[in-house]
């Protein structure tokens, strides 16, 4: 993935628009009484609801191996799970970059061609959003009252106010323009690269057929069960660790949790400011103040980011150590 100035500037672009949501959730509330909110918290529900998350990554990294081994690629847990860790730890930086970057990790260490790992990581990738997709129409079936309330006031209305402002005839030119440009972008790729297009495309399919050729199907839909009832463990054990919200349900933990993935499919570095607003919002619906959401969300937030930073970062130096060492035996 090349790294001009272009995509610098895109990716600044989203992290400061990530920044501007991150104020905007803030903003009017008192900054003092979160961070006392948060002072107060118990470390021991935080420390086990972030050991929850974690469990939810050695999943992910065991799940992606069987991709990998009903495509004839032999991929170890260890190195899988050091890919997975290492992608976390680039999405901190840029949005999305994790997926290409673990691709790259298993590439360097394994030889497996970039875009069949692509193929893999897009494909666990459709299993995970089918269970948000899920997860949110149950969460729309069984609470409907609470939903329907926050997509009618919170939503609803603010899409409304925008949509107001939004000039139609310049969107349409604009919409054209693009589509043009991408229309002559592939036609120019397809002259160009025509023989490495057809390899790319070999490699992807590959990756993309990984789960019809799978013989132990069940045991990788039991791996994406536990991976999400992990997330929702975690979500559910920090809640002790406030005053304010450990009494509250696991149906409420369950409204997080979907509100929060829906929030980190925003392309923005870590879900910052969106994660959090979001994650605010739902437990508002549980009758628990903004102020005091946004206490929980940050706690949450920040505990799994901590996680990321110095597990990804052992990761990292692991697998350059282990790229280095296979260096040298061929030298």
């Amino acid at each position: 993935m090349t790294f001009d100035l272009k995509t610098a500037i895109k990716y600044l672009i989203m992290f400061l628009i990530g920044m501007g949501i991150l104020y905007l959730a803030f903003r009017g509330q008192d900054l003092f009484k979160i961070w006392q909110e948060i002072k107060t918290a118990k470390l021991y529900y935080v420390a086990i609801s972030s050991f929850s998350a974690w469990l939810a990554y050695v999943l992910r990294a065991l799940r992606w191996q069987m991709l990998y081994r009903s495509i004839h690629y032999e991929v170890g847990f260890s190195t899988a799970y050091h890919a997975v860790m290492i992608g976390y730890l680039a999405n901190l930086a840029l949005p999305r970059f994790g997926e290409i970057v673990r691709c790259s990790a298993i590439h360097k260490t394994t030889k497996v061609p970039i875009f069949a790992s692509l193929g893999t990581v897009i494909t666990e990738r459709l299993f995970d959003v089918l269970v948000l997709l899920l997860g949110g129409l149950a969460l729309f079936i069984f609470q409907y009252d609470l939903v329907s309330n926050f997509l009618q006031n919170i939503i609803y209305h603010h899409i409304e106010e925008k949509l107001k402002q939004i000039n139609y005839r310049w969107l349409l030119i604009l919409g054209s323009f693009l589509i043009s440009i991408i229309g002559i972008l592939i036609y120019i790729l397809r002259r160009k690269v025509g023989k490495k297009f057809l390899r790319i495309f070999v490699s992807l399919r590959q990756g993309f057929g990984s789960y019809s050729k799978m013989k132990r199907k069940r045991k990788f839909l039991l791996y994406t069960i536990g991976i999400w009832s992990l997330y929702l463990l975690s979500m559910y054990l920090c809640f002790s660790a406030l005053a304010v919200t450990k009494n509250m349900p696991i149906d409420a933990a369950f409204t997080a949790l979907i509100f929060s993935g829906f929030a980190m499919a925003a392309p923005v570095q870590g879900g910052i400011g969106v994660f959090h607003w979001m994650v605010g919002q739902s437990l508002v619906l549980y009758s628990i103040s903004f102020k005091d959401g946004l206490a929980y969300a940050t706690i949450i937030h920040s505990s799994q980011v901590l996680i990321i930073l110095v597990l990804g970062s052992i990761s990292l130096f692991r697998m350059i150590a282990s790229h280095k060492k296979e260096l040298g035996t061929h030298h």
